[in-house]
Formats: structure tokens, sequence, C-alpha cells
């Protein structure tokens, strides 16, 4: 576009052609020109007409100067220095005028409106005694003479009503529009437009909601005349012209005012009927495009919210820190059951939908000729599947931890037990030894003590030594805690290094006590036998019996009958050594007995107890009482025990049974499926139902499947870990059930996609047989895909020419480009199917919405966004609005917006 403001060279202006050339409309503009013998040049405009005229050839220039963001005010006044004239003719011609001069001076003024003159003399246009110092002069006849002639050949030369032309084409145009109103009789353009009526009449025949056309009457033309200008300029976009009191108080209206209105009337009709096909087709292809996008956003949030739940549980999975107390890894647990039956049912089921919805909207893109659609990054069927791979492997690795963490709890509170009561037993048994060792009570003895101290401490050094197994074992045991991290180390630690300090201490007394006695020895002399040999039997009959007792209150912990079988033999295995004890218990007793006798035979008084031993009779007594008090409770422990672990083997046989019977069937409806998928006999309907019916017995067969959830929730609070009657877990069970349901929901969702195809298409029930049957027949594996190589031979048998030569290798690799746009090396049956579709069908395409665009915009390369909302509902025209780049061409005025792109980009020819 010219611009106005800007400095530039002065342009020396040559004179005009004339107008002896021109395009091909320009003789009938000056033909009629011609015949224009009204217009007297040599005499002034009637008053009246001036002021008409006026009016009309302002509002119109304006009409058209406000879409380049100016207007004029005075008609021969604003033109007089050619600029806004230039600007006038650049607009309604859409072509580009040469520069403007800037300068003030008369001669750049001149020059100016000669450039003006000089394009609408090339239009074709005879300017008869019209002249740039006239119009530069103000010289209000010849600058309505020129207005008017540029109104002719840019708003009436092209009006075209059955080979007539102009003037006749436009009073045609008029009388037959208005021929069905009454009161109506249009044969001029003057009097027969001065009651009102034929204006209304134009609006009502073109937008009768517009006008209540019933209730106007002749005899109120002023009433009748603004109506119809208020409707237009609200409405129709179409200035006020005139004013209703200069048509009606003037005997004659002027005719070139009455036709510029008209014309502009004329102009805003004659393409509403092109406008509304344009809209239509427009609005179709974005319906689609708007349904899609609502389609894309719905799986965007699906699959975001999937994944967002996957994101936030696999971290819960993966938080192995275990507790320190074996109830407290049962609550985690449990909390992993509810998460099983509760929590992720729900999420499968969330992406079997995903799946579905995905293929769906896949085929509905391939049915209107649109892009395959390509999820935000990260969030593709394949990551998702990805990503619950990743969760049922986090998921599968956390019960395993679970389960080794409460077995590793439950060993450790066995050895902390174990631990304490062996330390217990040994603190009792150390309790005052060292006292005792530290005693120097030789030192004041007579020679039989003397040798009654050195028996006594052999003694205590024969317990000493049947001790240190049981310090040993305390030490082993205390180390396992540290290597298993038991919860209480650091007291376990501090406990045992007590033990093992007093252990070395007490070995260190005893090595001092027994120098001592022994440097005393040669000064003691003899020492009574029976009691040496008594102390000698009674210290490891004593011993054994402590471990007796130990290994009575010993706890066990077995997983299997087997198990508790063994400690059943073994525990009857001591039994049966119970009378050969006692026999020792009553010949140690018969020692002492025996000592007791010798001495009062031979009036021996014996002070205190046994010298040599602590171990008194009363303590080998009360221990083996103490022992047959025990055999019976660990009968009792041993036999609950035993009945506990046959409750845990039935409990593995029914679960193995029942496993027995759900895995195969699981195994045989996968490989149905897979011959269904392939045979599809009957009609697609026919297909879908029997699917669903399937389906349907799937799902009846579930109740089965809880049963079995069940039996395994009683396994595992039973703490059973395995199960040597069956090869099915309850996680193979699980994973093949939902492979089975995710299998038969993606074949339905399948065959529901070629019926979607086959119905927008328009593909016969016999078609799709035959491309059922083509396919299946070179299906040879019937793994439900073909390779290359069988889909070139299909194609063959359908008479495609895809031989092996150049011109065949590049159709086949085109073909190959539309069937697997992923190079994945397969077809499947489903892209067989929108092929097959799309060589036989025809959808919308990008050329044809830019053609619709291009009839809103009135054959400019853009539209504005007020045109989109006159023409468009106002949904699609903000949608329209909202994605459409702003127009860069050299044409571009105020708002222009670039439907080319916009067109295109809906296609997926370029980015929306």
């Amino acid at each position: 576009m010219v611009d106005y403001h800007a400095a530039n060279q002065p342009y020396q202006y040559g004179p005009s052609s004339g107008g002896g050339g021109g395009n091909g409309g320009g003789g009938g503009v000056g033909d009629y020109m011609a015949q224009e013998d009204d217009w007297d040049r040599d005499l002034l405009l009637d008053p009246a007409w001036e002021k008409q005229q006026r009016k009309t050839f302002t509002a119109w220039c304006n009409s058209h100067l406000r879409k380049a963001g100016t207007q004029i005010e005075n008609i021969d006044e604003d033109f007089r220095d050619g600029l806004k004239l230039m600007l006038l003719l650049e607009v309604i011609s859409g072509e580009r005028l040469p520069k403007p001069e800037r300068g003030k001076m008369r001669v750049h003024k001149i020059n100016n409106v000669n450039k003006a003159l000089d394009f609408i003399a090339s239009k074709g246009v005879k300017l008869v005694s019209i002249g740039a110092e006239e119009i530069v002069d103000g010289n209000a006849k010849m600058t309505l003479g020129m207005i008017w002639t540029i109104i002719l050949r840019f708003a009436i030369q092209d009006i075209s009503v059955e080979e007539t032309s102009a003037k006749e084409g436009l009073l045609l145009w008029c009388q037959r529009k208005t021929a069905p109103y009454k009161n109506v009789n249009v044969q001029n353009f003057h009097i027969s437009w001065k009651d009102g009526l034929a204006f209304n009449a134009l609006i009502h025949r073109h937008r009768p909601e517009l006008i209540e056309y019933d209730k106007l009457r002749k005899d109120d033309p002023v009433t009748n005349l603004n109506n119809a200008f208020e409707v237009a300029e609200k409405y129709l976009d179409i200035p006020k012209m005139l004013d209703a009191e200069d048509i009606v108080n003037t005997a004659r209206p002027d005719e070139k005012a009455i036709m510029t209105y008209v014309s502009s009337f004329y102009h805003a009709f004659s393409g509403a009927q092109k406008a509304e096909t344009a809209a239509n087709r427009i609005c179709k292809v974005l319906a689609v495009n708007q349904e899609n996008e609502h389609l894309m956003e719905d799986y965007e949030k699906l699959a975001s919210d999937l994944l967002e739940w996957i994101r936030r549980t696999i971290p819960w999975l993966e938080d192995r820190v275990p507790q320190k107390t074996i109830q407290e890894m049962q609550q985690k647990l449990e909390d992993f059951r509810d998460y099983r039956r509760v929590h992720k049912p729900p999420k499968v089921q969330e992406k079997c939908q995903l799946e579905i919805n995905f293929n769906t909207l896949q085929t509905k893109l391939r049915l209107s000729n649109r892009p395959a659609f390509m999820p935000s990054e990260g969030k593709m069927v394949s990551d998702i599947n990805n990503c619950w791979q990743h969760l049922e492997q986090a998921e599968k690795g956390f019960e395993e931890w679970l389960l080794n963490v409460i077995r590793r709890l439950e060993r450790l509170d066995h050895l902390g037990e174990k631990f304490g009561q062996k330390a217990s037993i040994h603190e009792a048994w150390t309790d005052g030894k060292e006292a005792m060792l530290k005693q120097k009570d030789y030192e004041t003895a007579t020679l039989s003590d003397i040798k009654a101290l050195i028996r006594k401490h052999e003694a205590f050094e024969s317990d000493l030594a049947a001790h240190q197994d049981r310090v040993e074992q305390i030490a082993a045991i205390a180390q396992e805690l540290n290597e298993l991290d038991y919860y209480d180390s650091p007291s376990v630690n501090t406990r045992c290094q007590k033990i093992c300090d007093q252990w070395d201490a007490l070995g260190s007394l005893t090595h001092s006590r027994r120098e001592a006695l022994e440097k005393t020895e040669k000064q003691l002399e003899t020492i009574d036998q029976l009691h040496l040999e008594y102390a000698k039997r009674a210290a490891p009959f004593n011993n054994w019996m402590e471990s007796a007792m130990e290994d009575l209150q010993d706890m066990f912990i077995v997983h299997t009958i087997e198990e508790i079988e063994g400690l059943i033999a073994a525990h009857d295995q001591f039994k049966s050594t119970l009378p050969d004890a006692d026999k020792e218990r009553e010949a140690i007793l018969a020692i002492h007995g025996e000592a007791q006798k010798i001495a009062e035979c031979n009036h021996i008084k014996l002070l205190g107890s046994n010298p040599y031993t602590t171990v008194t009779p009363q303590i080998i007594n009360s221990k083996w009482e103490k022992v047959q008090q025990l055999v019976p409770k660990r009968d009792d422990a041993l036999l609950e025990e035993q009945s506990k672990q046959q409750s845990n083997e039935r409990l593995r046989r029914q679960f193995a049974s029942q496993a027995n019977i759900v895995g195969p069937w699981i195994q045989t409806k996968m490989e149905e499926i897979g011959r269904i998928s392939i045979e599809m006999n009957g009609t697609l309907e026919d297909q879908l139902n029997h699917l669903k019916q399937y389906e349907q017995s799937i799902v009846d067969y579930k109740p089965n499947l809880d049963l079995l959830e069940q039996q395994h929730q009683l396994i595992q609070e039973a703490l059973i870990f395995d199960n040597k009657h069956t090869n099915y877990t309850m996680e193979h069970i699980r994973v093949g059930w939902e492979q089975l349901l995710t299998t038969i929901a993606r074949t339905i969702n399948e065959v529901e996609n070629q019926i979607l195809t086959r119905d927008a298409k328009g593909i016969s029930q016999e078609q799709m047989q035959e491309f059922r049957a083509s396919f299946n027949h070179f299906d040879k594996d019937h793994g439900g895909a073909l390779g290359p190589e069988e889909f070139k031979a299909c194609l063959i048998s359908l008479g495609y020419d895809v031989e092996n030569d150049r011109q065949g290798d590049a159709e086949f690799n085109r073909i190959m480009s539309v069937v697997d746009p992923n190079n994945s090396g397969i077809v499947t049956f489903q892209a067989f199917i929108d092929f097959m579709s799309r060589e036989t069908t025809d959808t919308d395409t990008a050329d044809q919405v830019i053609a619709s665009f291009k009839v809103l915009a009135g054959d400019k390369n853009f539209i504005t966004a007020e045109e989109l909302r006159r023409e468009l509902p106002p949904d699609q025209a903000e949608y329209c609005i909202a994605r459409m780049a702003p127009y860069q061409g050299p044409d571009a005025a105020p708002g222009a917006l670039d439907y080319k792109s916009f067109s295109t980009a809906l296609y997926g020819e370029s980015d929306l």
C-alpha cells in the first residue's frame, strides 16, 4: 500500500494516455458514460441532487477508506492533494499506485491527482473534461463526477444479470428480488425508491429475520427509509449514505446517489449463498478437528493421570527401608495387600481404556484424512506400557523384599530370645564365681581341707570347660545378630562383651588359684575318694541336665511338616535316653549314700557338704524333676506345631488344587482368543457380539480368581512361603488374568474400529470379508500381521503393480510408508483395512478448505476477524481467530489473518 506520510523524491508527472487501452470491461463504462446526458458539465448541479450526491459519495468513499484506517469529511476538499484519492483507488482495486509526492505545493498535488486519473484511465475509463487542476481547485462538480466515474467502474460495471450489465443489470436484479412484494415496483433509480419499501424488500428477501415487512406502511416513507438504512448499517455493514428526509423532500431523488446506495446492497447480498456454502464446509472441517482435539486432550489427561499415579506408586514400592519389628513389617505387608486389592485394579482398567481411546482416535484421524496423533513426549502407549512394566517389576520386587525381611526379622527375634536365654543361664552360672576364685581359704585350711579344695577346684575347671561351648554359642549368636542388623544390637554387644570379659577373668583367676593350691598340695594328705568320685560323676550329669533343660526350653521355628517331624524324632530319641540317665542319677546318689554310711559306721563327723562339688543330691533331684516336667511340655509344643504344619499343608494343597484349574483355563482362553482374532467368521457385528459374549464369559469366571485370592491370603497370613504341589504362583495367575482381559478388550476394539472404518468409508460387508480372506491367506503363521514380502504378495493378488522393478519398488515403498509409518516391519489388519478404504474413498482436502475461506474473504488472500464472526458460528469463528497467524503479504490490511497456512495445518502439512 502507498505510504502517504513517508518522505520521498519528487515525481515528474507525465500526460495521461487518455484511457484508450484498458482491460476487458472498459468499453462498457465508456459507453455508459457517453449515455449520461443528464450530467451537465456546463451548468451547476441541482442543489438537492448535489446534497444527496455529496452524502452518498462521501459515505461510499468512507466505507472503503476505513479499511485503511482513514476517512474524509468534505469530498471536494479532502481529495485536493490527491493522497486520499490514490489511497481510495488502492483499496477498491487491490493494486499498488505509484508513490505519491509529499510536497504541499500545487504542482505536487496536481501530480498526485494525475497519477490517480492515469490509473482510472488505465482501467478503460474515458475521463471527459475532468482535469487534475479542477480537482486540486476543489471544483465540486468535477470532483463528484470523478467519484461517480470511480463508482461506475469499480462498484457497478461488474454487476451482471442474464447478459445485462452495469445499470441495466443492477435494475434487473432489483426487479427480480422485489417482485414478490406488494406496493413495490422498481422501474428506475429515483422515484421507485422514495417510499422506502424497495430498500426494505431487498433486505427482507435476503435476511427476513431483520425486517418485519408486513408492518411497514406505504404512506410513512420516512419511517420506512430510516428502518432500512439503520438495519443495513447495523447488520449488513452498509454505511448510511442518505437521510430519509433528503429523499422524501425531493421530487426526484438523485439517480446516481440511489444507484450507489443500491449497489452496496447488491454486493452485500450477491455472495451470501457462496459464503454460506463455504462456511458450511469450514464448519464441517472445524467440527472434525475440534472433536479430534477434544479426544487428544482427553488422552493426554488420562495418560498424565495414569503416569502420575505410576510415578507416585513406584517410589513407594521401591522404598525398601526395613522396619525394626516384625509387627511393623506385617503392617507394610497389609498395606501392600490393600494396594493389590483396592488401588491397582481401577488403574488396570484405566490403562486398558487408554489404549482403546488411542486406537479409536487414530482411526478417526485416518478417516478424516488427518495426520496420526503423536502424544506428548513420554505419553505414547509404549511409554505407558514401559512405565507399567517398571511398576510391576517394582511390585514383584517389593513383595519378595517384604517376605524376606519378615523372614529375617522372625529369625532375628528367635536369635534374640535364644541369646537372652543362654546369656541368662550363663550369667546365673557365673554369679559368685569370681568371688569364689579370689578367696584365700587355703591359707588357713587343714591338709584335708587343702586336698578338698584341690579336688573342688579340679571339678570347677571341669565345669568351666563344659561351659566354654555355651560362651562360644553366645558369641556366635551375637555376631549373627550384628550381621543381620538386629535393631537391639548395641545392648546385645554390650552384654556379650561383658560375658566374654568375665569369662577371660574367670580363666585367669582359675589358673591363679590352681597354682596356689598346687603349691600347697604337698602339704595336704588325703581326700575323701568317695566324695571325689561323686563330684566327678555329678558334675557332667548336672551339665547334662542343664543342657537337657536348655534344649527342652529352646525355641524352634519350622516351615514344613518334614521339619517338625524331624524335631519330634529327635525328641523321641532324647526320651529314649532317660532310663539310662535315671540309672546314672541313682548311681551318683548311691555314691553319696555310701559316703554317709561309711562316715556313720566309722563315727566320722563330716563337716559341711561335699568339699569337691556344689552339686548336691538335692540339686540333682530338683533338676531331674525339672527335666521330667519339661518333657511333656515339649511334647505338647511339638504336637501343636505338627498340627499347625498339617493345617499349612492343607492350605498348600487347597491353593494348588484351585491354581491348577485356573492357570490352564486362562492359558486356554488366551489361545482361543488368538484363534478367534484370526478366523473372524460372519459379519463384523456378529464377530463383535461373539467377542462381547466371550468377554462376558471371562468376566463371569472372576469369582474363581477371587476364591484363589482368598486362599492365597490365608497362605500369606500363615507365612507359607513355598508350595511344591503347584507351579502356579498368585503373581502368575494375576498377570495372566490381566493379559487375558487386555487381549479380549483389544480384540473387541479392533473389530469396533473395523466397523467404524467400514461405516465411514462405505465399505460393504462382502468387501470386508474379501479383505479379511486376502489378509488371512497370506498370514501364514496366523500371527495377525504380514511381513513386507507377505504384504507385497497380497497387493499383487489384489491387482497392484508392485513387481520387483524400479517403478514397482517405488510404489511398494510408498504404500509401506502409509501402512507402516513407524518402520516396524509388519502390517496389521487394521492398517491394511485403512489403506484399502483410502484407496476407494475421498475426503476433504486442504485445497478445498482454502478455496472455501477465499469465498468468505471475497477473493482476498486474507480474511479478517470481523468476516469470520459474520460468516461462522461463534465458537468456530473464535477457534479460527485464536489459531490463524497474521497475514504478511504485500496486500495485507489491518487485522488481516492468514487462512492458507491455517488450512494447511489442519491437514498436518505444517504446524497449527
